[in-house]
Formats: structure tokens, C-alpha cells, sequence
């Protein structure tokens, strides 16, 4: 019986992964298409802004989620017990991670200066934000229709 399970269990966790990468996917694609749409980008802009934003958002991506998922984690797991020696050492993890991203921000603006106008600069970063929090609203409704549905 074991030996079935585990063939089932291991294409279960593929299906998990395979949506979960969609899900992505799909961000990524309303990403494009709202950053585009915004920049209002004539088909010369966007084959050069678009390598150079997908570098920086590849690079954002890595540090985001490997170095900061790693240290917030161990903050999380050892909190209560830390000692102030580890908490400056994490302290620091933090500041140099932080400081990593925004110098990958500024070596993008540099770049992409050299592509797009200093106004479709200042409306990408605008437009960055409105994506995160039209994303960010759309998950929050749909996990209080969730919490609302469990009644």
C-alpha cells in the first residue's frame, strides 16, 4: 500500500508546485501588460526596457526571496531566545540586504534613463506601485471571501 502511495503523493505536490508557478506566471503576465499599458511604451522602448527590467526584477527577486526569506525566518524561529549578539548579527543581514536592493534600484534607474524619458522613469515607479496594491487588494478581498465562505 506504501508503494502507491508515494507515486500519489509526489503528483499531488507536483500539482500544488505546477499552480503555484502558474499563479505566477499569470502576475507576471498582468505585470507586463499593466507596466506597458501605464508607460504607454512605443515597441522600440519596450524592446530595450524590457531585458533591462526583467535583469533587475530577476536580481530584486533573488534577494528577496532567498537572503530575506533566510534571515526572516531564523528571526522567527529563534525570537524569544535570541541573544543581542545575534540579533545585532541579523541586524546587519537585514541592512546589508536592504542596501543591496537599493543599489540594485539605482544601478536600473541608470540604465533604464539611457531608454525611456525621465518622466516614463518617475511613471514606472508609479506604476510598480499601483500593481503592487491593486495585487495586494485582490488578495485581501479574496481571503476575506474565503474567511466569509467558512461560515
Amino acid at each position: 500500500m506504501k508503494i502507491y502511495l508515494l507515486p500519489l503523493l509526489i503528483f499531488l505536490l507536483s500539482l500544488n508546485l505546477s499552480a503555484q508557478q502558474s499563479d505566477r506566471e499569470k502576475i507576471e503576465a498582468l505585470k507586463v501588460s499593466f507596466i506597458t499599458e501605464q508607460l504607454d511604451l512605443t515597441k522600440e522602448e519596450a524592446e530595450k526596457f524590457w531585458p533591462v527590467y526583467n535583469e533587475f526584477d530577476k536580481k530584486n527577486h533573488a534577494i528577496r526571496h532567498q537572503e530575506m526569506r533566510s534571515v526572516r525566518k531564523e528571526i522567527k524561529d529563534n525570537l524569544s531566545s535570541m541573544t543581542d549578539k545575534k540579533a545585532e548579527e541579523l541586524l546587519s543581514k537585514l541592512n546589508s540586504i536592504e542596501s543591496r536592493l537599493h543599489k540594485n534600484r539605482l544601478d536600473f534607474t541608470t540604465k533604464i534613463k539611457t531608454i525611456l524619458s525621465p518622466k516614463k522613469v518617475i511613471k514606472l515607479k508609479v506604476a510598480e506601485e499601483d500593481f503592487k496594491r491593486k495585487m495586494f487588494n485582490q488578495f485581501k478581498s479574496r481571503r476575506s471571501g474565503e474567511k466569509g465562505n467558512k461560515h
